[in-house]
């Protein structure tokens, strides 16, 4: 009997693109294939790409090329390379001789009732719920990649979160380039809190944590939600880019410069205890030095629990590309290590505070568990003295280490 053929896996970029990686394999499995034992050695590599950033084409470069020295070497019978960047450089793959299929991102919504293969494991999994992007940031070039903004069926959504619940998974990450639109295109009035209410009625102990809410587009009926909802992770990720009007406004985010200088303040008084995380991008035509001190003021009053920062790419194809004013890329990256510094300093204080406190937690993989206030990949771990994956836990904290945490079960 012939042995079935093996397919080794590489996933780049975003939850959302993991999420494509997920439905693809599922569907090469039932076909036929299994997982590689060797991540270097099979039949067919598939190589999903992202390409968003500068950074992002490099290592999607970099993956390509070591794909096809595999290849070359017989590790590999064919290399396939998917996703962002052959989507946004159909004719790139000249560049890569060997490659034998260049295929972009899915065109349509795929909806089984759970992915084919959950990479996260099995205490939570990332839930998509839309794809594209109805926003047209200056600096973003995923509209031309992914396209308009199309809402997944809820009925597919609610199939899935329910297999997801049923499988073990304890907690629900919502995901989209902006879940805070969901519902827009569709023919009924429908709003992201009416399916998170319909989440909500699935039985069992699970968090649902909302990942990306653009800052303007946060209703009363979404706080509502969390403030009020038995699933809930309070926990909000308002990524603001900036806090300066005029900056704001050069961005494409006009819509969003009140909310921008508020929405801090608003959520706390709405949802006591809930936890805060932003992304700031640093260099972006216009920020002036006076500007970025404005922005470094802003942040020091809103006090976010998380931060990112990052310093800007210009990319071709977009309306930041052309614009004049951008600080150097040295300027940029100086000032994204000042809103670093500035935030570690924070959390520094911040997270001595829960030293010696208790909290829920669920244990993702042996040792190592989230908090409500951590979310997956961007927030830091707890480490402790579990290994009942997929279990929540009540957690003392003994140590802060970077971002992450030392500490023991209570019971």
């Amino acid at each position: 009997m012939k042995d079935s053929p093996t397919v080794a896996l590489v996933s780049l970029g975003c939850a959302k693109n993991a999420v494509d990686l997920q439905l693809r394999a599922g569907r090469m499995i039932k076909s036929g294939f299994k997982l590689s034992g060797n991540p270097d050695r099979a039949d067919v590599c598939v190589v999903n790409t992202c390409a968003f950033i500068e950074s992002a084409r490099e290592e999607a470069e970099a993956e390509i090329t070591r794909a096809l020295e595999l290849k070359s070497r017989g590790n590999y019978g064919k290399v396939i390379v998917c996703g962002c960047y052959p989507k946004r450089y159909p004719k790139a793959k000249g560049k890569f001789p060997g490659v034998d299929g260049w295929e972009g991102v899915p065109v349509r919504w795929e909806e089984p009732e759970v992915p084919g293969l959950r990479f996260t494991g099995k205490a939570f999994a990332y839930l998509k719920i839309a794809e594209g992007c109805a926003h047209r940031c200056a600096y973003c070039a995923i509209p031309g990649i992914r396209g308009k903004y199309r809402s997944r069926p809820m009925d597919s959504v609610l199939r899935e979160a329910r297999v997801l619940i049923e499988t073990g998974c304890r907690e629900l990450d919502i995901v989209a380039q902006d879940p805070m639109l969901y519902g827009c295109d569709f023919k009924t009035r429908t709003r992201l809190e009416d399916l998170l209410w319909k989440l909500d009625e699935i039985e069992g102990d699970f968090w649902i944590r909302v990942l990306y809410s653009y800052p303007s587009e946060i209703t009363p009926g979404f706080v509502d939600w969390m403030a009020r909802s038995r699933h809930a992770a309070k926990y909000v990720d308002v990524p603001l880019q900036h806090t300066v009007p005029e900056v704001l406004e050069r961005m494409g985010r006009k819509s969003a410069i009140e909310a921008s200088r508020n929405i801090a303040d608003a959520l706390r008084e709405c949802i006591p205890g809930v936890t805060l995380r932003t992304t700031i991008l640093t260099g972006f035509p216009g920020e002036t030095e006076a500007r970025f001190n404005m922005l470094l003021s802003d942040l020091r009053r809103m006090q976010f629990d998380h931060l990112g920062c990052f310093a800007y790419s210009p990319e071709e194809g977009t309306k930041g590309f052309k614009m004049s004013g951008r600080p150097s890329r040295k300027l940029a990256e100086a000032r994204e290590k000042a809103v670093m510094g500035q935030a570690q300093a924070l959390w520094s204080v911040k997270s001595k505070r829960m030293l010696g406190k208790e909290f829920k937690a669920l244990v993702t993989s042996p040792g190592v568990a989230r908090m409500e206030s951590q979310a997956p990949d961007v927030d830091g771990v707890v480490y402790l003295d579990s290994d009942e994956v997929g279990d929540f836990v009540t957690v003392r904290l003994d140590k802060v280490k970077g971002f992450d945490f030392e500490g023991h079960t209570v019971r």
